[in-house]
C-alpha cells in the first residue's frame, strides 16, 4: 500500500527529475501508481477519506447463514476467540468452511465488538508535576547476557525514575529484597539531591503487606517518612499503573543493549566495573532530560541530615555446629563464637557477622532457601578430632573446596578406605594453615603424575617450595629529585582538604576548570553521594 509519506516525496522528485519513471523509482513505487497519484495531485488518505467505507461485498458472505449462531455464542460470553468459534463451525458443519475464511471470520467478529460489544478499559492520560512523583520497581538483565571475568552474571537492577523529568537512577541487587530497596533508593534521591512528594511502586511485597490495619510494611513507612514521601500502591494486577517506572524499564534495557553492543563485549573485569558502565549510561541518557530536570529539583523536597542504615540487624545464637541461620539459610562461624549471640547485618549483597562491636566474618549472601555455605576453616580443628563424623556429615559437599580435593578424597576412598577420612582432613587441614591455593597446585602435581595423594606427600611439596608461586622481581629506579625542585618552582602546590581529624585527605588535585572532587562519605557501592551509615530502621 502507497503512503502519504510516499507520495509526498513523489511529488518532490517529480520537481527535481525530468522522466516520472526516475522519481517514482526513487519514491518506492511503480510508474503507473505514480502518474495516477500525479494527475490526481491527493494523498492516499484523502482518497480513502472521499471514498468512505466501502457500501458492498465484492465476494459473497460464507457466513451469512450461520451469522446468527455466532451472535448467539458472543452474547453469551465475551471472552470467545475467533478461531475457536472457527473451529466450532467446522465441527458442526463439516467440510463447509475451509481454513482460508478463518480472516474473514475475524473480520467480521472485530466489527461485531465494535459495534455491539462490551465498552473496553479507558486509560486517562495524567498531568505530571515537578517534584510530586517518583516510581520504581526491579528489572530483571539476565536475558542481555551480561558476563563477570566470563561467568554469567545473574542479576537485576532497582529503577527510580521521575515521573516529570524523566531523570532515572540504577542500582544493581540480585533479589526484590528489602536491603535492595532501601539502598537503591537511597542512592537514588542522595544522587539526585532531594527527594519527590510520593513515590509509587507496585504491590511487591517488601512494601505492600498481604494483610493487617496498615497497607505498608513498617519497614518501607520507615523509609518513607525519613525522607518525608508520601508512598503510593498501584491496585493489584494493574501493572500499567505504574506505567513510567515500566515505560523506563523498556527504553533503558533497548538502551544498554545498543551500548554493550558499541562495547563490542558484554565481559567485564569486576562488578564494580559492570556498575560504573550503568551508571555511565544513565548520565549520559539524563543529560538530554537536565532543563526540565532543573526544574523538578526546585519542587523536590531537603534530604535529612543522614542516610538510613541500608542493612538489617538480626540477633542470633551461634549453633552447636557452628553455623547461625540467616534468613533461612545457612552460614558457618568461628566456632570459638558456639553459644553466644552474635549480630548477623543483613545487606542486599553480603552478610556481616559482629561481636562485642567486632566485625568477625562477612560473605555473600545466598539467594534463594534452604542453601549453606558451611566454610571448613571453621571447623576442620574438630573434624580432625572426630573424623567418624566426615563420612555422614550433612554438609559434607562444602568440604570440597575445589574438584582437586574431590579428586584427592575419592583416590583415598578407593586406595585406603580405613583411613581416607584422617588422611583428607589432613589435608584439608594443610589448606586451612598454609593456603589453599598451595594445596590445591600440590594435589594437581600428585594427581597429574598418577601419584598416591596422601597428606604427607603433600605437606613434602609444600616444605620444599614446589607449589610456592614464583615471585616477581620488581626494579624501581631511584627517582631524580631535581624533578621536584622543577616542579615546585614552576607549579603552585595544591593543598587537599583535610578530614573531620585534620588529617589530609588523599584526593587528587582538580583538573583545571573543574570543582574539586566530592570526598564525603558515600553509600557502600559508590552509586550515590552522601552521608552514609545512619539512624537504625
Amino acid at each position: 500500500m502507497v503512503t502519504d509519506r510516499q507520495v509526498r516525496m513523489l511529488w518532490d522528485w517529480t520537481q527535481r527529475e525530468a522522466s516520472l519513471s526516475v522519481a517514482a523509482a526513487k519514491a518506492g513505487m511503480d510508474r503507473k501508481t505514480a502518474r495516477k497519484y500525479r494527475r490526481s495531485q491527493q494523498l492516499p488518505s484523502q482518497i480513502r477519506e472521499q471514498a468512505g467505507e466501502r457500501a458492498y461485498r465484492t465476494r459473497p458472505d460464507p457466513f451469512a447463514e450461520v451469522w446468527s449462531e455466532v451472535e448467539a455464542l458472543l452474547d453469551q460470553a465475551s471472552g470467545w476467540e475467533a478461531k475457536t468459534l472457527f473451529e466450532e463451525l467446522q465441527r458442526r458443519y463439516p467440510g463447509r468452511f475451509a481454513g482460508g475464511q478463518l480472516r474473514t471470520l475475524q473480520r467480521r467478529i472485530k466489527q461485531w465488538r465494535a459495534r455491539h460489544g462490551p465498552d473496553k478499559e479507558v486509560f486517562f492520560a495524567q498531568e505530571h508535576v515537578p517534584g510530586q512523583l517518583g516510581a520504581s520497581d526491579f528489572t530483571h538483565l539476565n536475558e542481555l547476557g551480561v558476563t563477570i571475568a566470563g561467568v554469567p552474571f545473574e542479576h537485576m537492577v532497582y529503577h527510580f525514575v521521575l515521573t516529570y523529568s524523566n531523570w532515572e537512577h540504577v542500582s544493581v541487587c540480585f533479589s526484590e529484597s528489602f536491603e535492595s530497596f532501601s539502598e537503591g533508593f537511597q542512592n537514588a534521591v542522595w544522587a539526585l539531591g532531594g527527594a519527590p512528594a510520593q513515590h509509587r511502586s507496585d504491590r511487591m511485597s517488601l512494601a505492600v503487606q498481604a494483610s493487617g490495619s496498615s497497607l505498608f510494611t513498617q519497614r518501607y513507612q520507615a523509609v518513607m517518612r525519613h525522607y518525608q514521601v508520601q508512598p503510593q500502591a498501584i491496585n493489584a494486577g494493574k501493572g500499567h499503573e505504574n506505567g513510567d517506572a515500566e515505560q523506563s524499564h523498556h527504553r533503558f534495557k533497548r538502551a544498554l543493549k545498543q551500548a554493550l553492543l558499541l562495547r563490542g563485549s558484554r565481559d567485564f573485569p569486576t562488578q564494580q566495573a559492570y556498575a560504573r558502565f550503568l551508571h555511565e549510561l544513565c548520565a549520559k541518557r539524563n543529560a538530554g532530560r537536565q532543563e526540565r530536570l532543573v526544574q523538578e529539583q526546585k519542587h523536590l523536597r531537603p534530604l535529612p541530615a543522614r542516610r538510613l542504615e541500608a542493612f538489617r540487624r538480626q540477633k542470633l545464637r551461634v549453633q552447636s555446629g557452628s553455623t547461625i541461620a540467616v534468613e533461612r539459610n545457612l552460614y558457618s562461624v568461628p566456632a570459638r563464637l558456639i553459644g553466644e549471640w552474635v549480630e548477623a547485618r543483613v545487606y542486599a549483597d553480603t552478610i556481616e557477622v559482629w561481636y562485642g562491636q567486632r566485625q568477625e566474618e562477612v560473605f555473600p549472601r545466598l539467594r534463594g532457601r534452604s542453601k549453606q555455605r558451611i566454610d571448613y576453616r571453621h571447623v576442620i580443628e574438630w573434624l580432625r578430632r572426630k573424623p567418624g563424623a566426615f563420612a555422614g556429615y550433612r554438609y559434607r559437599a562444602s568440604l570440597f573446596p575445589t574438584s582437586r580435593f574431590r579428586r584427592a578424597y575419592d583416590q583415598l576412598a578407593a586406595t585406603a578406605s580405613a583411613t581416607a577420612a584422617r588422611e583428607y582432613l589432613g589435608i584439608l587441614h594443610l589448606a586451612a594453615r598454609r593456603g589453599e591455593a598451595e594445596v590445591d597446585d600440590a594435589l594437581r602435581r600428585l594427581l597429574d603424575a598418577s601419584t598416591d595423594v596422601s597428606m604427607t606427600a603433600v605437606e613434602s611439596l609444600l616444605s620444599d617450595g614446589a607449589t610456592s608461586p614464583r615471585r616477581l622481581e620488581v626494579h624501581v629506579e631511584a627517582p631524580d629529585l631535581a624533578a621536584y625542585d622543577e616542579l615546585f618552582e614552576n607549579k603552585e602546590v595544591w593543598h587537599g582538604e583535610r578530614d573531620n581529624q585534620g588529617r589530609e585527605a588523599a584526593v587528587d588535585p582538580p583538573v583545571e576548570g573543574t570543582a574539586p572532587a566530592d570526598v564525603s562519605g558515600g553509600v557502600r557501592d559508590g552509586g550515590a553521594t552522601g552521608p552514609a551509615g545512619g539512624a537504625q530502621l
